[in-house]
């Protein structure tokens, strides 16, 4: 199996390290702070101990953590590794300097993937020599139980870079999806924005509650969002599929797009409304709920797997 490099061991970077670990591929990870990597395997055991609740371990769940190293030298994960996944911070100049001993350091071959949520690739990696290898690879938080994975190439990157990240994160468990070029903030929060825009604006205009909005998402969209995308949704919601879908309702969704809300309902104002909807700030309390949704999250990723084998062509 490849051998996968992780640059940065945060919350991120340790969950990519699990996502190709449990496919069975050698990792070692890297990262500048000391402490984080003295936390690594503390981290990954606390990972794997859920992540086995949860039956979502992989086939070899024994040896799973002895196929995650911690490695102090940046040049030693480096080594012989297929590909690399950067978890750095969303700061433009770490990233440059990142990348730029990343090019240096590793083989010609390795390919340089980015986490990025909101950089593009030719922000950081333009002008390297190894410019054609570099791409990011934008995953959902948590990619060990949300396996999306944006590929987003800069102008440079050659194509047959693309198509082995593909393989690679495909090879790993997760779902790849290829963008024909870049653009900021990728597909998925492109998309996000545009929801939390208009569920701002519903919220502070009195139209409805935060409980409200959110069951609006949970219980409707959300539920048939879970297992198809927005195009297969309306492809089935009209006899004759997505054309005959627009002509009945594309009128009607055109006057709604264009009354939503734009950038101006990320204000304050909006923030507080929104948090009227939940009854605590307490970091304890919200890092235990967080823990509730990533139960919710593998329960919903074990059952989507398992059905996976039975869907209709």
């Amino acid at each position: 199996m490849s051998s996968i490099a992780i640059a940065g061991a945060g919350l991120i970077g340790r969950s990519w390290a699990y996502v190709f670990a449990r496919a069975g591929m050698d990792v070692r990870v890297w990262d500048p702070k000391p402490e984080v990597l003295d936390r690594l395997d503390a981290d990954i055991r606390a990972m794997h101990e859920k992540a086995i609740l949860h039956a979502c371990a992989g086939a070899d769940p024994q040896g799973l953590p002895g196929r995650i190293r911690a490695c102090t030298r940046l040049e030693d994960a480096l080594e012989g590794a297929s590909l690399v996944q950067e978890n750095g911070p969303e700061i433009l100049e770490i990233k440059q300097a990142l990348f730029a001993d990343l090019d240096r350091l590793a083989q010609k071959e390795t390919i340089l993937a980015s986490s990025s949520s909101a950089l593009m690739a030719s922000a950081f990696c333009s002008g390297l020599e190894g410019q054609a290898r570099c791409l990011v690879g934008h995953p959902v938080n948590p990619p060990h139980l949300v396996p999306v994975v944006e590929i987003s190439p800069m102008p440079e990157t050659a194509p047959a870079v693309v198509e082995q990240a593909a393989a690679l994160y495909r090879a790993a468990g997760q779902v790849p999806v290829k963008l024909h070029r870049e653009m900021d903030g990728f597909v998925l929060n492109r998309l996000q924005a545009v929801v939390l825009a208009e569920a701002l604006r519903l919220i502070a205009e009195g139209v409805v509650s935060p409980e409200g909005l959110d069951d609006t998402i949970r219980h409707g969209l959300g539920r048939r969002w879970a297992f198809m995308g927005p195009m297969e949704t309306i492809h089935l919601n009209a006899p004759g599929g997505i054309p005959d879908y627009l002509e009945r309702y594309g009128p009607t969704m055109a006057r709604l797009a264009d009354d939503a809300a734009r950038g101006e309902a990320f204000s304050p104002e909006a923030a507080r409304r929104a948090a009227e909807g939940f009854r605590t700030d307490d970091a304890e309390k919200i890092r235990a709920r967080q823990e509730w949704r990533d139960g919710e999250l593998a329960a919903l990723d074990r059952h989507l797997r398992n059905r996976a084998s039975h869907k209709i062509a």
